[in-house]
């Protein structure tokens, strides 16, 4: 066990990422709540246009998944020089990815929203959001890079306190932009996209400056010129088929989405709040999966196979109790949250029933995040992704379809189509991480390492 690795352990890692993740989300809830203040039909637009802002995150977040677990497996084998390589050969890799992706979302904004079905009375709203916002999507992207690096690194916490930062500075922002004290315009959802964006500018700033300042001997920026295929490649292997799952939950909740739109905007606007309380159930859930992927990146890097085993097990009961017991605490004070959102009683009556089956849900949904994500540290990152194909558009998809829509269950029947599918993955993922074929494909073999240190 190397000195770096010595340093980590679950607790110390998830805290500072829990509290990460929780302000990330309290950014997007910021919005909608304070969006809910000025309209629940600005609401509905800017929850549309964040599920395409939401695919953007998941595609730069390949590469800067792909990262994590590389730089984790170098810094368990002790190779922190091959890791700063890695880090800076991501920076560019997303960086360019995030102009393009950016873009496209700038230039063919109104068709994807039109296609997606949003109503024509939200589109303004929802193309001012995503034009602005999506637009600015490539500092996001070199910023998840910058966080994954650091966090692999056992500093968690310098994601932590920046993110804490651009939550004031978009609370803030917001609060100018949509009640216009001191005399100053209102301007709504273009406001709220400018906050947004704002923070992110300012944010990216200093993740840089904490990331020069973390690494060790510096950071080689001199290598993108080499055009390193090497380290791409150990990126990609990992970050393609992680892609490819993540992908295919997001177009999945898009199609479900549109599905939704069929219903009715006050069906939309349900789902929107629902589903915003509902990501602070499985928060601590998230922040489990993410420490566990850097410390199972350790100990397969330093090949403490059975270690890294049991951290998976370990991980995933300390998971599984705290979202239950969250989606219960949740479960009893449902009505008086959606209150906090809308005074609409329809709303609060079918999103109070949608909270109290994530009694259910939660535990399929813990499966999912800290086993593929022990997986995928591990290497073995396709699994997952085949699949989370066949669950997904073979089950989830077209049960929500004919419970929702044909026999006209609504969001109750959708509901009941993310249990089966959130519980079926997950049994699915245990069963793979118990066969133990993912000991057979570290990232960093014992060759390369010892060639690694004898250069």
């Amino acid at each position: 066990m190397t000195k770096t690795q010595k340093k980590l352990t679950l607790f110390a890692l998830t805290w500072p990422i829990f509290i990460e993740l929780g302000l990330r989300m309290l950014m997007g809830n910021a919005d909608t709540m304070m969006l809910s203040r000025y309209s629940d039909d600005a609401v509905a637009a800017v929850g549309v246009a964040n599920q395409l802002v939401s695919v953007l995150l998941v595609m730069f977040g390949f590469v800067a998944m792909g990262t994590g677990i590389v730089v984790s497996q170098y810094l368990g084998a002790g190779e922190k020089r091959k890791a700063s390589e890695v880090a800076v050969v991501a920076l560019g890799a997303n960086l360019l990815f995030g102009l393009f992706l950016s873009v496209m979302m700038i230039v063919f904004g109104r068709g994807i929203l039109k296609a997606m079905g949003l109503p024509d009375e939200l589109m303004a709203d929802g193309l001012t959001f995503l034009r602005i916002v999506g637009g600015a999507a490539v500092l996001q992207a070199v910023m998840m890079t910058i966080s994954a690096t650091v966090r692999s690194h056992g500093f968690p916490k310098d994601a932590m306190y920046v993110t804490f930062g651009m939550n004031v500075l978009n609370v803030l922002g917001n609060y100018l932009f949509l009640f216009g004290p001191f005399g100053l315009p209102v301007l709504g959802v273009l406001g709220v996209s400018i906050s947004t964006a704002t923070a992110q500018v300012l944010g990216l700033i200093v993740m840089f400056v904490i990331l020069v300042k973390r690494m060790e001997g510096g950071l080689p920026f001199g290598l993108l010129l080499k055009f390193p295929r090497d380290k791409l490649a150990k990126i990609l292997k990992i970050g393609v088929p992680s892609a490819g799952e993540h992908l295919s939950y997001m177009s999945s909740q898009l199609m479900i989405t549109f599905l939704i739109t069929m219903i009715g905007v006050g069906a939309l606007t349900t789902k929107v709040y629902t589903q915003n309380l509902m990501m602070f159930i499985y928060l601590f859930a998230m922040a489990i999966a993410q420490g566990t992927q850097i410390l199972v990146g350790h100990l397969v890097g330093a090949r403490e196979q059975e270690t890294a085993y049991r951290t998976c097990l370990r991980s995933l009961k300390v998971g599984i109790a705290v979202s239950l017991g969250m989606a219960c605490v949740m479960s009893l004070f449902r009505e008086e949250l959606l209150g906090l959102f809308t005074d609409d009683g329809e709303i609060i009556a079918l999103g109070s029933t949608l909270i109290l089956m994530t009694i259910v849900l939660e535990p399929g949904r813990v499966f999912n995040l800290v086993v593929i994500s022990a997986l995928r540290a591990a290497g073995d990152a396709k699994f997952p992704v085949l699949l989370g194909i066949l669950s997904m558009w073979g089950v989830s998809v077209p049960l929500a379809y004919f419970l929702g829509i044909h026999l006209g269950y609504g969001l109750v029947g959708v509901w009941i189509a993310f249990i089966v599918d959130e519980w079926l993955r997950g049994l699915l993922m245990l069963w793979r991480w118990r066969t133990r074929k993912w000991q057979q494909m570290s990232l960093v073999q014992p060759g390369e390492v010892q060639k690694g240190a004898a250069g």
